[in-house]
C-alpha cells in the first residue's frame, strides 16, 4: 500500500492518520476476500515502522483474522501507550522483529512486545555493522528478505529483557521471519544473533 503523502507530513501527522490508513486497507482485503473467494486466513500482512502500525489496524478492521502479520520494526516514538498500535490480536499469528529499539527512547523502533512471538535480532538494540538509527531500522526488512529466501536465523526464547539484552536465553528455538503462513511457536520473545552483512 502506498500512503507517501500522509507519511511525509510531520511524524505526529503521519501517527494520526495510522488508523484511517488501516481502515482503508483493512476495507480493501474485506472487499477482495469476498470478490475473489480468498480466505483471510490464507493472507500475510507484512509492514515497516509505521506500515507494521498501518498492517495492525488494517487487520482490526476485519469480517476475520487474517492469517499472519510480520511487524517489522514497529515505530516506537508515540506508539507505547498507543491503542492504535500493532497486537497480538490483530491476526491469528502476529510476528514482531525489533532492530532499533531503545529504551532511553532514541531508537526508531521500540523494545515493547507486540505480537505472539517478538523477535530481537542482535539484542533488538543495534545491529552489527551498522552506525547510524536507520541502518538499524532498516535491518527489519533485510533480515526478513533473507529470511524468506533462506529461512536461517533462528531464534532462542527468553524469559525476561535481561536474558535478551545480555545473550543468556536459554529456552526453545524458532525461526524468525520466513515464509510460512502458520507457525507452532511458544509465545514470547526470542533473541537471534546474527552476522553484519547479508543473508546475516
Amino acid at each position: 500500500m502506498v500512503w507517501e503523502e500522509l507519511a511525509a507530513q510531520s511524524y505526529p501527522s503521519a501517527v494520526a492518520g495510522i488508523p484511517a490508513v488501516g481502515r482503508g486497507l483493512g476495507q480493501f482485503i474485506n472487499f477482495l476476500s469476498s470478490s475473489t473467494g480468498v480466505t483471510l486466513e490464507s493472507i500475510h500482512l507484512i509492514g515497516f515502522s509505521l506500515g507494521a502500525h498501518v498492517v495492525g489496524n488494517a487487520g482490526k478492521q476485519l469480517n476475520g483474522r487474517v492469517g499472519r502479520i510480520t511487524g517489522l520494526d514497529p515505530a516506537g516514538p508515540l506508539w507505547d501507550w498507543n491503542a492504535n498500535r500493532l497486537h497480538s490480536s490483530d491476526a491469528v499469528y502476529v510476528e514482531g522483529i525489533h532492530t532499533d529499539a531503545s529504551p532511553n527512547g532514541v531508537g526508531i523502533g521500540f523494545l515493547a512486545t507486540v505480537g505472539d512471538v517478538d523477535f530481537y535480532p542482535n539484542g533488538g538494540l543495534a545491529q552489527p555493522g551498522c552506525s547510524t538509527s536507520a541502518c538499524h531500522h532498516n535491518r527489519a526488512w533485510e533480515m526478513f528478505a533473507a529470511t524468506v529466501t533462506y529461512n536461517h536465523l533462528i531464534g532462542r526464547r527468553c524469559s525476561d529483557t535481561t536474558q535478551l539484552i545480555t545473550d543468556s536465553c536459554n529456552g526453545v528455538l524458532l525461526s524468525m521471519g520466513n515464509a510460512n503462513l502458520t507457525k507452532q511457536a511458544t509465545p514470547g520473545m526470542y533473541r537471534v544473533n546474527t552476522a553484519k552483512q547479508y543473508p546475516f
